[in-house]
C-alpha cells in the first residue's frame, strides 16, 4: 500500500518551515547530499518571503545546516530558459547577503543550492547532477588544490569545498523505478506518494506530517487553490505551444500561397493544396497585387 501525500513544493512552504517538521527537509537533503543533515534555523530573506505578487511558481527555502553552510531549496514548476542563470543569482545572492560588513572574504559560508525542476532543463540523459567549481591546468591538466596552510586555516580539503555546490533534480525525467533511497525520494516529489516499501530517511515522517487529512479547513482551502493554480498554468503553456504551433503552420502555408499564386493556380486548387480558405486566399493576392 502507497499514501497519496501533500505535494512537497507546497509544504516547503506551507509546512516544513516548523521546527518540529525539520525532519523531512533533513531526511531529503541527508539523501541527497550523502551525509547527515541537520537543520539548525530557516533563514527569512527577501526572495523567500510571502508578498502578494507570489504566484507559487517559485518556492524558495534557504536553511543553515548544523555545518553553518547554507542550503537553497527552490522548486520550479514551469519553464524558464534563464533557470541556470537564476541559479549562480541565487547562491550568489545568498552568499554575499550572510556576509556581514567588516568580516573577510574568509568567513563566506559555503552555500548549497538545490533545484528541483518539473520541466526539461538543458540537454543530457540522467536526472540528478551535481555542479562544482575546480580550476584545471591549460597545459599540465592539473587540478588546483589548496596548499597545506589554506586547507589548515580553513579547515577545508579543497578549493570546490569554498565554492557553491549546485545540485539539480530534474524530475519529470524519472522513470518511476526507484533503485535506492535517493530515487524514493525523488519518487515522491515526482508522485506526491510514498510507498511501504521505501526506507529513505525523512519519508516515513513525511507519510505523517504531510498526509492531506491532517490540514485543516483553511490549509484545505489553499492547497486546493495552489493545485488548481498548477492546472491553471499548464493549460496557459499548452495553449502558447499549441497556439506557436498553430502560427508557424500557417506561416508556412502562407509561403507556399505566395508561391502558388505565381504559377497562375485558381484559388480553389490553392485552397486544397494548403488548406487555407477562399478569403484567406484573395486577401493574400490582394497583398501581392
Amino acid at each position: 500500500m502507497s499514501k497519496r501525500l501533500i505535494r512537497f513544493d507546497w509544504a516547503v512552504k506551507k509546512l516544513l518551515r516548523n521546527k518540529a517538521n525539520f525532519v523531512v527537509l533533513e531526511g531529503f537533503l541527508s539523501e541527497l547530499l550523502f551525509e547527515d543533515i541537520k537543520i539548525e534555523k530557516i533563514l527569512e530573506s527577501e526572495g523567500n518571503q510571502e508578498t502578494e505578487q507570489d504566484k507559487y511558481n517559485r518556492v524558495d527555502v534557504l536553511v543553515q545546516n548544523a555545518k553553518n553552510e547554507l542550503v537553497i531549496v527552490e522548486i520550479q514548476n514551469t519553464y524558464e530558459i534563464d533557470y541556470f542563470h537564476r541559479m549562480a543569482y541565487g547562491a550568489s545572492k545568498a552568499l554575499t547577503e550572510n556576509l556581514s560588513l567588516g568580516q573577510s572574504y574568509s568567513e563566506i559560508k559555503k552555500v548549497i543550492s538545490v533545484n528541483i525542476v518539473y520541466f526539461d532543463l538543458g540537454q543530457g540523459k540522467d536526472y540528478v547532477y551535481k555542479g562544482t567549481t575546480n580550476f584545471q591546468g591549460l597545459h599540465e591538466h592539473d587540478l588546483l588544490q589548496l596548499s597545506n596552510k589554506q586547507k589548515e586555516t580553513f579547515t577545508k580539503q579543497n578549493i570546490s569545498d569554498i565554492f557553491p555546490e549546485y545540485y539539480i533534480i530534474k524530475v519529470n525525467q524519472f522513470n518511476d523505478i526507484a533503485k535506492d533511497t535517493l530515487d524514493e525520494w525523488v519518487y515522491f516529489l515526482k508522485n506526491s506518494e510514498v510507498k511501504d516499501s521505501f526506507k529513505a530517511k525523512g519519508l516515513a515522517e513525511a507519510k505523517e506530517v504531510l498526509d492531506v487529512m491532517r490540514l485543516n479547513q483553511e490549509q484545505t482551502y489553499g492547497y486546493n487553490r495552489y493545485l488548481d493554480y498548477l492546472h491553471v498554468k499548464a493549460s496557459e503553456a499548452l495553449s502558447l505551444k499549441i497556439e506557436a504551433e498553430w502560427r508557424a503552420k500557417q506561416e508556412k502555408a502562407i509561403e507556399i500561397v505566395k508561391k502558388l499564386i505565381k504559377r497562375n493556380l485558381t484559388n480553389e486548387e490553392i485552397a486544397e493544396d494548403t488548406g487555407l480558405t477562399i478569403e484567406q486566399i484573395k486577401k493574400l493576392k490582394n497583398i501581392e497585387e
